[in-house]
């Protein structure tokens, strides 16, 4: 094995610890950047759906509480998910330990998967719309849309009916974070 003198390691004390790999500083720099203006634009824009749709009360239809459950789910993904991957992914060092290390990959699949369970509840909201529009106001109401999203049934739902979800679920309370 070849020896490199100037090499930098993670962590100096184990010989099993893995070489740091630094990006120029431009690199690094302009992607924290793009990342974090991202970040804020997610924020920003999903904060000015939440204040509209909850101040105007002639808003306050199915379809929109969908959308604002979207907003609420994507605000998380903008305001905990962007935020901890670009850390993760660009420090060339991981300091935090394995315990937030299991809870960030629990709230990074958690988020992302609300906001897409978000989307298909959209998608399905629209199919009775355009497939049963006499129908629609019957079967899709507003105290229904109240009662399913105030009680946080979404996570729920995915520990329920998603097989990988309850695996994954049952890997990072274990800390069991290998493959297989």
């Amino acid at each position: 094995m070849e020896e490199h003198g100037d090499d930098q390691y993670c962590f100096q004390d184990g010989n099993s610890s893995c070489r740091k790999d630094s990006l120029s500083t431009y690199i690094y720099i302009t992607l924290y950047i793009f990342f974090s203006l991202i970040s804020v634009v997610t924020v920003f824009l999903n904060l000015l759906v939440i204040i509209s749709i909850s101040h105007f009360k002639h808003l306050h239809t199915p379809t929109n509480l969908l959308i604002l459950s979207l907003a609420v789910s994507d605000l998380l993904v903008g305001l905990i998910v962007i935020p901890a991957i670009t850390v993760a992914i660009l420090e060339p060092c991981w300091v935090l330990g394995e315990y937030f290390c299991a809870l960030l990959i629990y709230v990074t699949y958690t988020c992302t998967s609300i906001s897409l369970g978000n989307l298909v509840l959209i998608s399905i909201d629209r199919y009775v719309a355009v497939c049963d529009p006499l129908m629609y106001f019957s079967r899709i109401t507003t105290n229904r849309m109240s009662y399913f999203f105030n009680s946080f049934i979404n996570p729920i739902i995915y520990a329920l009916f998603y097989p990988w979800f309850k695996v994954t679920a049952k890997r990072i309370l274990t800390l069991n974070l290998g493959h297989g």
